[in-house]
């Protein structure tokens, strides 16, 4: 099969709610104005373009537990597998993002334990546990190896399961992510703003907008998608959210330099400037770690970088990923 990345003569939308379900479409005409990316409305970004791609679900099961994805692309693109973070499944994703990854790869999104159609389980959640999860994916689908790429918490888990098994991963990227123990981390009040479940359903999407995106853009977002974010989170498991809370503990307790030093393969490090989650420090501590490694941090954007530069980020990946499948 010949797994070269091709250029896209247009660009493809998958249909679904967008970053932490952001990603519904404003009423009204779509406009285009000459801004970057991370001066536009997400309205903007996430109406996408217009003609959808076309999505397969799949499913398997691990120890006793359902596991699930989506598959978005053509499966003769080189494939590339997308984990993503704390409180979000695979229907949580951007469009435009998943879009212009589709346009290159057979891209396939799982839902983490306890999120979208993925079981929680009985065992305690860990990310050594979802790297695992990542495997029987690659397994199920009958992928010797595959680029792969994390976001935020499934940066942690992209990590773990390139360092403990790098036969199976042919390019990794790691967005808004850090590198466990000796991380930068944000002031202990923006962590509890984060897994606070207190509040209203609407009043838990106002607080984790202001968290994802810069202010001005948090503040739009939330007043044409306030509504959608709230019903997204109306429907999250506060089992799954405390285990993942647990399991993100133990990752910050665990020093990361053995773990960076164990990944060979080509390494793409990504962050916005602005990001108050996870700071974007982290990607110098991380580079510093990966031999090799390359970073790119987009000004103006937030810890949601890929739903403010979705069509930059996912060129970079794209051409790191593709370039190892040529």
């Amino acid at each position: 099969m010949d797994h070269r990345a091709r250029p896209s003569r247009r660009r493809l939308r998958p249909r679904g709610r967008g970053p932490l379900g952001t990603g519904a479409e404003p009423k009204g005409r779509r406009v285009r104005p000459a801004r970057t990316d991370a001066e536009r409305p997400l309205a903007e970004l996430s109406a996408g373009p217009e003609e959808p791609v076309a999505e397969r679900a799949g499913r398997t099961e691990v120890d006793g537990r359902a596991l699930a994805w989506r598959r978005l692309g053509s499966e003769e693109q080189p494939p590339l597998l997308l984990l993503n973070g704390y409180a979000a499944g695979c229907a949580d994703w951007d469009p435009g993002f998943l879009g212009a990854l589709a346009d290159r790869f057979d891209l396939v999104c799982p839902d983490p334990r306890g999120a979208g159609r993925s079981e929680l389980g009985a065992e305690e959640l860990t990310i050594e546990g979802l790297a695992a999860d990542a495997a029987a994916v690659l397994d199920a689908l009958g992928w010797d190896r595959a680029a792969v790429a994390g976001w935020s918490m499934g940066g942690f888990a992209a990590q773990e399961l390139t360092a403990t098994a790098p036969d199976r991963v042919s390019a990794l990227a790691l967005i808004s992510t850090d590198p466990g123990a000796e991380a930068v981390r944000a002031p202990a009040e923006v962590w509890s703003r984060l897994t606070d479940h207190g509040g209203t359903p609407r009043e838990q999407a106002k607080r984790l907008l202001e968290l994802l995106f810069p202010p001005r853009l948090a503040a739009s977002v939330f007043e044409q998608f306030g509504d959608v974010v709230a019903e997204a989170r109306a429907g999250l498991d506060p089992r799954a959210l405390s285990a993942q809370e647990r399991a993100m503990d133990a990752w910050h307790a665990r020093p990361g330099a053995a773990r960076l030093a164990a990944i060979s393969a080509p390494t793409l490090i990504a962050a916005g400037d602005g990001d108050v989650v996870i700071p974007a420090a982290n990607v110098e501590l991380i580079r510093g770690g990966i031999a090799g490694a390359e970073a790119v941090t987009f000004p103006g954007c937030g810890h949601a970088v890929m739903a403010q530069e979705p069509a930059r980020l996912a060129e970079r990946i794209g051409d790191l990923a593709g370039a190892q499948a040529s």
